[in-house]
């Protein structure tokens, strides 16, 4: 699926990219009239550059004067737009895979162009209606709703996506059980403040095991004490009933939710068969899906870029070498005002930024304030 032509209302800022690209290496008139023709100059040479990377976004093709004269609002020949592409080509913005070809952008290009964004624009009419039906469903379980998003975010932008789930210590806990099961073992049950609930099996084993309903109650009761209005991030310690039944269900339930701690956070990935048609070389496409299934990897990756405060990343800026060919747009979403959680989509480095901006701006927005309902 080719990306949607960025619009219009997204263009990169001339005068972000002009200050990238006068911050060159070259001796620049004073200010007066001299200087102000070399600002018109840059302003130029920047939207030019704009031009070169939207055409490529929505074409994949490397792209001529021709087309760029045809798709800029620029009054000059294409001969002038012949020599700004050289000279760009020289500042590292553009390569030509051979001579006869156009052009095409960088990573340098394209993170001047990202850069350039004065912010996340609208999704298209369509995709907002999307977005509005699906967070108007009513789902029966935490993890459908956020599979379902990872889908959504792929279904919109075209390109594989994640979904790291909220961190399971944000939520307090609003009520606690412990049913029977058998013998030797039990389910503790939590439901947390936003509605969510979290089940656990209890082995019951030496002075717990074949516990009544009765001694499941009274453990339930000394947990809920313990537990309710307070986070999972910091479990307290039980104090002794006295009961060695009681006190038994409730170190198997200690237990558990300290081991519960340990576990990696929930991720969901969507679109992957979007990575075939993304990328040509088999090989590629195989280290990328490879990167998407290696769970600590992912979520070390979206939440390096979330703690440095970044929306985008593009090629080698992610570290990773599977993922030199990729770009990755993230956004965070909250709960209740708190930072709970993130979402992002990957795709080529020539993906449609406005649009992939967008759109996890408006899902991760909706997906905060949902799960903050409950």
């Amino acid at each position: 699926m080719s990306p949607r032509r960025p619009s219009s209302r997204y263009c990169a800022s001339t005068t972000e990219v002009r200050c990238h690209i006068k911050a060159s290496d070259r001796h620049l008139p004073p200010r007066g009239p001299a200087g102000s023709l070399v600002e018109m100059l840059e302003d130029r040479k920047a939207a030019i550059l704009s031009a070169v990377v939207e055409q490529y976004i929505e074409t994949a093709q490397p792209v001529g004067s021709g087309r760029v004269a045809s798709s800029a609002a620029l009054d000059v020949s294409s001969a002038t737009i012949r020599n700004e592409l050289v000279h760009l080509e020289e500042q590292g913005y553009l390569f030509q895979p051979h001579t006869s070809a156009g052009r095409v952008p960088t990573e340098k290009a394209y993170r001047f162009f990202v850069d350039g964004l004065d912010k996340p624009g609208l999704l298209e009419v369509d995709d907002q209606e999307q977005v509005k039906s699906f967070f108007n469903r009513t789902y029966n379980e935490l993890e459908e709703m956020l599979g379902d998003t990872s889908t959504l975010l792929a279904n919109i932008t075209g390109s594989a996506s994640v979904v790291l789930a909220p961190d399971r210590d944000h939520q307090e806990v609003r009520s606690v059980q412990v049913v029977g099961l058998g013998p030797e073992l039990a389910l503790l049950v939590m439901v947390m403040a936003n509605g969510t609930v979290e089940k656990h099996a209890l082995e019951l084993l030496g002075d717990a095991s074949d516990a009544s309903e009765s001694t499941l109650a009274i453990a339930a009761a000394h947990l809920s004490a313990a537990l309710i209005g307070r986070r999972l991030s910091a479990v307290p310690e039980s104090a002794e009933t006295g009961d060695v039944g009681v006190d038994a269900v409730i170190a198997s339930a200690v237990g558990v939710l300290a081991e519960r701690g340990l576990e990696l956070d929930q991720i969901f990935v969507g679109g992957t068969a979007r990575v075939v048609s993304a990328f040509g070389e088999v090989e590629r496409v195989q280290q990328v899906l490879d990167i998407l299934e290696r769970q600590f990897v992912v979520v070390s990756l979206v939440r390096d870029l979330i703690d440095r405060g970044l929306s985008v990343t593009i090629g080698a800026e992610t570290g990773l070498e599977p993922l030199a060919d990729c770009s990755i747009v993230v956004a965070p979403y909250e709960i209740e005002g708190e930072a709970a959680g993130s979402i992002g989509v990957l795709g080529p480095t020539r993906m449609n930024y406005p649009q992939a901006l967008a759109t996890v701006a408006v899902v991760g927005r909706r997906l905060g304030q949902r799960l903050s309902r409950g």
